[in-house]
């Protein structure tokens, strides 16, 4: 990917200057972003995809102050008519079961992959929407088919409705508003509130980008760094042989405190431990993911991978679908080429050694990549 070339994508902008100048900073109204739409996103395709166990998707639906909220899976009797105003059905990580939402969501790889999350897509009848509300998370609103309405505002002190299932915000005030219609799209920072209403029947695609808390991405990588302790290997163990003896002998000796956080600092102070961790939970497949096993590789061939895989690496790791391999020299290179541009051709899988290409044939035996021509 160019990041320094201007795209019709991003407003004129090239990637490094949308990053410089609105990503987590002000909201970007793009006009005809993608013109020529996803054709293979339709209502027929989202429908079809709601009704499958798996896959994750919502149908919430309004009448007048009332909200209701149903989770799916649902069969196309279980939705209501297309002649009755004012619910939108959603539908969760499109991207990892069409083709097309994977190609939508990878124009938006010059932000980081450990960002990129996933591509929600939603229908609805004229009126439909979800209220007003604010997301922790950057998000890029794409106009597929239809019109919607879109008031946007900041928010500091959000205050929820209450009694609703959904998180509505009850002192919603616009500064913006625009409507957009197929092919406009509308990127949000964190926290800008917003509120889209159809015009008519719509369709909309969300790309939204993963924003853990400083909580999460602690727990997830200090439970990885405890589960790859060796439970074999001796390590040293809490002594006190100038303890006296206590009249209190229920308190908790301080010197056996001091113990607890030096062991705790000695877990994450290991820097190769801490960035293994790191790497697998980042590559770590979305729950009730699945991979399909494909046959053998043939003999060096151009590679792909699945549009399910996670990989990422660092300076000494590479890392898919939650499994860290240590890598160096020629192969190292290879593998960060495979990552960054989800291929290989032949003649750069024929550079790698028998090493790599046995974990190439053991991750083609799990569904994690296939044989590809390089026009693939």
């Amino acid at each position: 990917m160019q990041i320094d070339i201007p795209t019709p994508l991003l407003g004129g902008l090239s990637p490094q200057a949308f990053m410089r100048r609105h990503w987590q900073k002000k909201p970007l109204l793009i006009r005809q972003a993608l013109p020529e739409g996803v054709p293979e996103l339709d209502r027929a395709a989202l429908f079809a995809l709601a009704a499958t166990d798996g896959v994750e998707s919502r149908l919430i639906e309004r009448r007048g102050a009332n909200w209701k909220l149903r989770h799916g899976p649902f069969t196309r009797r279980q939705l209501p008519p297309l002649t009755r105003p004012d619910w939108t059905l959603l539908v969760q990580g499109v991207d990892l079961h069409a083709h097309a939402a994977h190609r939508l969501m990878s124009r938006f790889r010059f932000a980081s992959d450990v960002r990129l999350d996933d591509v929600m897509i939603s229908f609805a009848t004229d009126g439909g929407g979800v209220g007003p509300h604010f997301d922790s998370y950057d998000v890029f609103l794409l106009q597929l088919a239809g019109r919607r309405r879109w008031r946007v505002g900041r928010m500091t002190n959000p205050v929820l409705q209450t009694d609703v299932p959904l998180k509505i915000i009850e002192n919603f005030e616009s500064e913006h508003e625009w409507t957009l219609e197929a092919g406009d799209m509308l990127y949000l920072p964190p926290r800008w509130a917003h509120d889209g209403v159809a015009e008519g029947d719509c369709l909309t695609a969300s790309i939204g980008f993963r924003a853990p808390s400083r909580e999460e991405v602690g727990s997830e990588v200090l439970q990885r760094m405890l589960d790859g302790l060796d439970d074999h290997e001796e390590g040293q163990r809490y002594r006190d042989p100038a303890q006296s003896a206590t009249q209190h002998p229920a308190r908790i000796p301080a010197p056996l405190a001091d113990f607890a956080a030096d062991a705790v600092r000695r877990i994450v102070d290991d820097p190769r431990s801490l960035d293994c961790a790191l790497g697998e939970w980042l590559s770590e497949p979305k729950p009730q993911t699945w991979f399909d096993p494909v046959a053998a590789l043939p003999a060096r061939c151009a590679v792909l991978l699945d549009r399910r895989t996670r990989m990422l690496y660092d300076e000494q790791h590479v890392f898919i679908n939650g499994e860290s391999f240590v890598a160096s020299g020629r192969d190292a290179k290879l593998m960060r080429v495979l990552a960054d541009v989800r291929a290989l051709d032949a003649a750069s899988v024929a550079r790698l050694g028998d090493d790599a290409w046995e974990l190439l044939q053991s991750w083609a035996f799990q569904g994690w990549l296939r044989a590809a021509d390089v026009d693939d």
